[in-house]
């Protein structure tokens, strides 16, 4: 069985499950192992690991600690409670309308950004007029419909990871700006900062970016250099942005001291960093690499949940109700047994977006593509989602159906 416990429980001759740190760096091969070294133990802690998942089957139980459906029902029930106060804006044009200017926003930031490091690789200064340009065109888009900008931060590319995460991060950072209300200035900085936030790791040997295996010592401290390294690129920009360099400097920070690179306390790190350490830690969590199984989006959320006590507990609420309980590109099963993928978020209700139904559940037929607004249903209307299932065991992709006119 497979049950949660405080790191302080931890002991010798438990089989550790999952580590249960995505949004901290570490250098085990793997998460899942029998502990039989108080090296390896001392290690856990030292990462600042609070909690952590065991199975009793192959290693000492903790009678009293909560099982990990227990834990999954609690989280459930939290962003639930999350998504009650949230709606997304009105959109002030069709995601259909909105979807081709999109398209060649994000695809123009994408080059930019792999120009960008290919500039700071070869240590030229850099010269981001065109990416303030169009970080510009990928703000005005996301107030237009913030949909469409969010439908292709799904599209994952093999061997674009650093690039299309660096895109990413500027769309959701913009999004999650916007919906705290700040200016359109501080908007546009933001999104720069999240194009720029990982440029330090050009410097980084990609035998060591792209290792499927576990880091050794060295290698470890030389990836957690690439902050020190974009803050070095960066501080040789005239004019750069304050906002842009917190960003870059403090995304893997925690508010409880245990990230890096120095350590900072809640207290000491910027807004701007606390809403890049959360929006970096989802989108990486969602991406497939080879040393990392991408999890879907709605259990992404979850997961920022549970890592509350590491990451701003109001901002996280914030950015779930900005992103939808249940966020573009979740394969979600409806109470008539269908299943379809979420293509618009919720207007006025997180729980009543915008559905692609594809397959009847039931009879594992797959069906005419159809939209189905659950916003727009009757009053008397019993569908609903009851939650979200795994695309590979359907064998449905959701990023085929995200692309399909509307």
């Amino acid at each position: 069985m497979i049950k949660k416990i405080a790191v302080e429980q931890l002991q010798l001759g438990m089989y550790v499950h999952d580590l249960n740190c995505g949004w901290l760096d570490h250098g085990f091969i793997r998460n899942r192992f029998s502990l039989k070294s108080e090296g390896t133990l001392e290690r856990i802690r030292q990462l600042g690991i609070r909690e952590l998942y065991i199975d009793t089957e192959f290693g000492l139980d903790v009678e009293e600690a909560l099982t990990e459906t227990e834990v999954t029902e609690a989280l459930e029930e939290d962003l639930a409670e999350v998504a009650q106060d949230g709606g997304a804006e009105e959109r002030e044009i069709p995601l259909g309308v909105e979807r081709t200017q999109a398209k060649r926003i994000h695809g123009e930031a994408a080059h930019i950004v792999a120009g960008l490091m290919n500039e700071a690789k070869l240590g030229k200064l850099l010269d981001l007029e065109q990416a303030r340009a169009t970080v510009g065109e990928m703000t005005a888009s996301i107030h237009r419909n913030q949909d469409a900008m969010l439908a292709l931060s799904r599209i994952r590319r093999v061997g674009r990871y650093h690039y299309e995460h660096s895109v990413n991060l500027a769309i959701l950072m913009i999004c999650l700006a916007r919906s705290l209300g700040l200016e359109r200035q501080v908007v546009e900085e933001v999104g720069l900062g999240g194009l720029l936030h990982d440029i330090g790791k050009v410097m980084i040997p990609a035998r060591i970016l792209n290792k499927p295996g576990r880091l050794t010592d060295q290698e470890f401290t030389l990836m957690r250099s690439h902050v020190d390294q974009g803050r070095r690129i960066l501080s040789r920009i005239e004019g750069i942005s304050p906002i842009a360099m917190a960003i870059t400097a403090e995304h893997h920070e925690r508010i409880d001291g245990s990230g890096y690179p120095e350590r900072k306390p809640g207290a000491s790190i910027s807004r701007f960093g606390k809403m890049a350490a959360i929006v970096d830690v989802y989108d990486a969590m969602s991406a497939e690499r080879v040393y990392h199984k991408g999890v879907e989006p709605h259990q992404a959320l979850r997961k920022l949940l549970e890592w509350r006590h590491h990451l701003d507990p109001e901002l996280v609420q914030q950015f779930i109700r900005c992103v939808g309980i249940y966020p573009i590109g979740t394969l979600v099963r409806l109470r008539s047994g269908r299943l379809g993928v979420v293509i618009e978020s919720g207007r006025e209700d997180l729980f009543k977006p915008v559905i692609r139904v594809v397959m009847d559940a039931n009879r594992r037929q797959f069906l005419s593509v159809s939209d189905l607004d659950l916003s727009r249903l009757s009053n008397a209307s019993e569908e609903r989602i009851l939650g979200a299932e795994l695309p590979k065991t359907w064998g449905i992709d959701p990023q085929e159906l995200l692309m399909l006119p509307s």
